[in-house]
């Protein structure tokens, strides 16, 4: 895993499953669904905290984990792209998208493809 997760919050998928007042198996289906992201960090999968925001998943995160999925970006690219800094948007596409900035976000993932 990246070192530039040592800074990143992480939940559990129990305890993200807490937090969004769902069941393990609806957490699931938001995952297959792309409304969130996991990868493996310290042996088990987790989702970012940043992830979840007034218990609900972060806007504008499925539609960027879909358009990354649509690009060929697999699911470990896209995580470490989320949580880096992007220098076309002079911060993290993650802390974008909780500003509401989701169209500079997919230009920037635009910009990857190219």
């Amino acid at each position: 895993m990246s070192t530039q997760y040592a800074t990143t919050e992480w939940f559990t998928l129990p305890e993200a499953a807490a937090e969004l007042g769902v069941s393990s198996g609806r957490l699931h289906r938001l995952r297959e669904e792309r409304f969130l992201l996991a990868v493996k960090h310290d042996g088990q999968p987790r989702i970012p905290k940043d992830f979840i925001r007034d218990g609900e998943p972060l806007a504008g995160l499925r539609g960027t984990l879909t358009l990354l999925a649509d690009h060929g970006v697999v699911d470990h690219e896209a995580m470490e792209w989320l949580l880096s800094v992007d220098e076309s948007l002079g911060m993290t596409p993650t802390q974008a998208l909780q500003e509401g900035r989701k169209s500079s976000v997919r230009r920037s993932v635009q910009l990857l493809a190219i």
